[in-house]
């Protein structure tokens, strides 16, 4: 572990030199900005840098104060240069020149009284920081299970009470959210047969009732109808990571879409996709990946018209030879014909050709499982596709 984290804080290091040898500014930057409710940081970056994950870089040269990631409406973004370097400062709104110049950090938080602006559009991720999960058969298996209703309809809704086995007695949980397996993630580019992991169905939640074998709960909320062998898991208070800082994956990836959520066939900006690379394959919460789109497959008909007009050499003198010339004389004047010219000549079997991948977008790791991740995509050029590459920038 203590060889892993030197390796990772020697590959940051030279990463963000890399990076900063690499930052762009925006042609039509203007000098300042005054931040809009609404606004990210992602978007404010992205009005004076051509590539807005890179704004960490432009951040080094700040001053640390207090509270030092909070920018709120109002407030003026500057883009300075401080020994012939980029660099963002803001000015608190309402005060002078001589106003806070403040470190613009990507981490997210929440005040309950507090307007900061997010480094992301964290509504576009919230459903997604504990709900759905991605899960294995086995660990599924072990989750208690609902066998039946109180009044024993066989779909059930917010109100109902239901009786469910495998509830650990000894545990003091009272809440829990009902699941149930949904599609395998399965990348047929790589493997066709090996499964990354089920995406768990939420469905909604309970509270205990009673305890017992079978125990009693109350359904306090329905998101679909719930049914015998549905599954409970205990919900939990802490939710996954939505600390946001653009990251280099610490390896070289090498992975493809496998689903978008809500089933669209085109994927744009801020939907939420899985990609199959997971736990210890060098990401982490915040990895910045680019998008590729696969090469579409086109006939190559000029190869084939080619390949069709290619003749064998035969000897004219030769018995079979003068057989073969007479019949391929007799094919010529068929399809010179009004007939053959109608009917088409005989083609070779086309040849396919994949053409090459384009640059499609990019896309941000918010959420990491075993074998996969979801990511957000933060840009897109062009339409993205399921199965679509993913690699690094």
């Amino acid at each position: 572990m203590f060889k892993k984290i030197c390796f990772l804080l020697a590959f940051l290091s030279l990463a963000s030199i890399s990076i900063a040898d690499t930052v762009t500014l925006n042609p039509d930057r203007p000098d300042e900005y005054v931040v809009q409710k609404g606004d990210t940081l992602w978007d404010i970056s992205a009005r004076f840098l051509q590539e807005p994950w890179y704004w960490p870089t432009i951040w080094q040269g700040n001053p640390q104060i207090e509270d030092p990631h909070l920018i709120y409406p109002g407030d003026v973004v500057s883009l300075k240069f401080k020994d012939g370097q980029p660099m963002l400062t803001v000015n608190a709104s309402g005060m002078g020149v001589n106003g806070r110049n403040v470190k613009l950090s990507p981490v997210v938080r929440y005040y309950d009284n507090d307007d900061a602006i997010p480094s992301i559009p964290v509504d576009a991720i919230q459903q997604f920081l504990t709900r759905p999960r991605v899960v294995t058969d086995e660990e599924m298996d072990k989750w208690p299970y609902v066998i039946s209703s109180y009044d024993q309809h066989l779909i059930s809704g917010a109100g109902n009470k239901l009786y469910v086995r495998g509830l650990s007695e000894d545990s003091t949980v009272t809440r829990y959210g009902l699941y149930r397996k949904g599609p395998a993630y399965i990348n047929p580019r790589k493997d066709k047969d090996k499964v990354l992991g089920y995406e768990a169905l939420y469905l909604g939640d309970v509270v205990i009732e009673k305890r017992g074998d079978p125990a009693s709960v109350i359904v306090t909320l329905s998101k679909q109808e719930i049914l015998n062998g549905d599954r409970l898991v205990a919900e939990s208070d802490e939710d996954a990571s939505n600390e946001f800082t653009p990251s280099t994956p610490y390896r070289d990836i090498d992975a493809n879409i496998l689903s978008v959520f809500n089933g669209v066939a085109e994927i744009g900006q801020y939907q939420v996709v899985v990609v199959d690379v997971g736990d210890g394959d060098g990401v982490e919460v915040g990895s910045i990946l680019a998008v590729y789109q696969s090469g579409t497959i086109v006939k190559d008909e000029i190869a084939t018209e080619i390949k069709g007009n290619q003749r064998i050499e035969i000897d004219p003198d030769d018995a079979l030879g003068g057989m073969v010339d007479s019949i391929r004389n007799s094919i010529t004047d068929f399809e010179n014909s009004d007939l053959g010219r109608y009917l088409g000549r005989p083609n070779a079997k086309p040849e396919l050709i994949e053409l090459p991948e384009e640059y499609a977008g990019v896309l941000m790791i918010f959420r990491i499982f075993e074998n996969v991740s979801y990511a957000l995509v933060m840009k897109a050029v062009s339409p993205i596709h399921v199965l679509d590459s993913v690699r690094n920038l």
